[in-house]
């Protein structure tokens, strides 16, 4: 019963932090890992129907030009919860052991002084839960990695490649086992059981709640029967196929777990890709975009992306010009939901919650890159080596330049008339070229960070 609405004048005497309650918006961010933007239906994808995640755009708002902080797990995982490139706190590439990690030039976990996504919304009075992969500390042989907890979150389940793994899913020191008692193709359905769970018993107060599953990264197990017998259909479109109806079908039980329970309207949920596919079945997965999964051409970076709030986004809006990045989330939620930003610490991305919310809006920073700076990253590998990208980017505008550090071999693409980067035109355009080229390097220079 809403007392309020019963008897007004109530209202006065109530605590202003319980009225702000009431109104404040949940949010759910659901990071698909390796998602390519080819994958689902509301981008075009042709694979099977995917009419639970379609309608997240459907009802909500669909974006085309969003970008991932990084081409692969950990440091675009890092770009979004601290909103700052992921070079700028030391991660550049998926997080391994001690000995890769320092060949790779990086921090063995993401610092705990960082800024905060989860931190942000616990200090405005919000539940706060981490249900699925983690990948920013902590598995292999790094045992000093920081709780989940530091960052914010008052509970958490999580895959091996964190602090303090749930040993449902962890059953041997690796990420995932035949031995685990939530087997590999349960593995969705246990996350979402998770977050509906943590949803109904925070139903009567604001909560955050990061659902990251971890398909649809390879290995594809389906079944027992493939787990058994069919090894070599692991990367196989049958097996991906099966593993993308799955996913699907518990998006949709999520989504219908939070309208049960009557929060639909006033939860934001946001849907996107932590990176590019691998495989990419000859580019289907990408929408035919140059690039995969490790790579800086926009197949390897631009994501899906769908925001669902129906209390304030009208349903079946489309979003084509507005630039949005990961890193910008933090910024932009907190203006959507009163979130107080950690003040002392400068953020890479910017507040773009009026694109957001279906307004135009243009963004004023340029979005960088940086992956794959030194011979340690062997990758993008086998039939995808010819999409390996120069390792630092620059977005401005319509515009995109990548570059080594190490030469000036320029590549500068027109997004807007080029989104499949087919057409260098940087010898047409030698003005912008160094002016991008300078602020990539400036920034190179003054954000990379040794590893400790």
């Amino acid at each position: 019963m809403n007392i309020k609405k019963h008897l007004p004048w109530l209202g006065a005497l109530l605590p202003v932090a319980s009225m702000q309650a009431e109104t404040k918006p949940n949010v759910v961010v659901i990071y698909v890992d390796d998602m390519g933007i080819g994958d689902i239906g509301c981008y075009g994808g042709k694979f099977v129907p995917t009419p639970n995640i379609d309608k997240i755009a459907q009802d909500g708002l669909l974006f085309n030009q969003y970008y991932s902080s990084a081409p692969v797990s950990s440091p675009s995982r890092c770009g979004l919860t601290t909103g700052k490139f992921p070079i700028e706190v030391g991660i550049n590439t998926f997080l391994n052991n001690k000995a890769s990690n320092k060949k790779c030039e990086q921090r063995n976990f993401l610092s705990d002084k960082n800024p905060s996504m989860a931190r942000a919304f616990q200090s405005a009075g919000y539940a706060t839960g981490h249900i699925g992969k983690w990948h920013m500390g902590g598995g292999r042989d790094v045992h000093n990695a920081p709780s989940i907890k530091n960052y914010g979150f008052d509970e958490y389940i999580s895959t091996y490649e964190s602090p303090d793994p749930d040993p449902a899913i962890t059953a041997t020191n690796w990420i995932w086992s035949a031995k685990d008692s939530v087997k590999r193709w349960r593995r969705t359905e246990y996350f979402v059981n998770k977050s509906i769970d943590f949803v109904k018993r925070h139903k009567d107060q604001p909560f955050f709640l990061n659902l990251w599953p971890d398909d649809m990264h390879t290995p594809w197990v389906p079944s027992q029967k493939t787990m058994d017998s069919e090894r070599t259909s692991w990367t196989t479109p049958p097996n991906f196929k099966e593993v993308l109806t799955e996913y699907d079908k518990q998006i949709g039980r999520l989504m219908e777990g939070l309208t049960k329970l009557g929060l639909e309207k006033n939860t934001i949920v946001i849907f996107t890709s932590d990176n590019g596919p691998a495989p990419s079945f000859q580019q289907m997965r990408t929408n035919s975009l140059l690039g995969v999964k490790c790579s800086l051409y926009e197949g390897g970076i631009r994501m899906p992306f769908a925001i669902h709030w129906p209390e304030k986004i009208k349903a079946g809006g489309i979003n084509d010009s507005s630039i949005v990045c990961a890193v910008d989330l933090l910024p932009s939620l907190c203006a959507l939901t009163g979130a107080k930003l950690p003040l002392d610490m400068e953020l890479s991305g910017e507040d773009m919650s009026r694109a957001l919310l279906g307004e135009p809006q243009i963004r004023k920073k340029d979005l960088m890159w940086d992956f794959g700076r030194n011979k340690a990253f062997n990758y993008p590998r086998g039939k995808n080596a010819k999409q390996k990208s120069p390792h630092l980017a620059i977005r401005r505008g319509s515009m995109k330049l990548l570059v080594d550090s190490w030469d000036e071999n320029f590549e500068l693409y027109d997004l807007v008339a080029d989104p499949k980067e087919t057409t260098n035109i940087a010898e047409q355009n030698p003005d912008l070229v160094k002016e991008l080229h300078i602020e990539l390097m400036e920034w190179w220079a003054k954000r990379k960070i040794p590893a400790k």
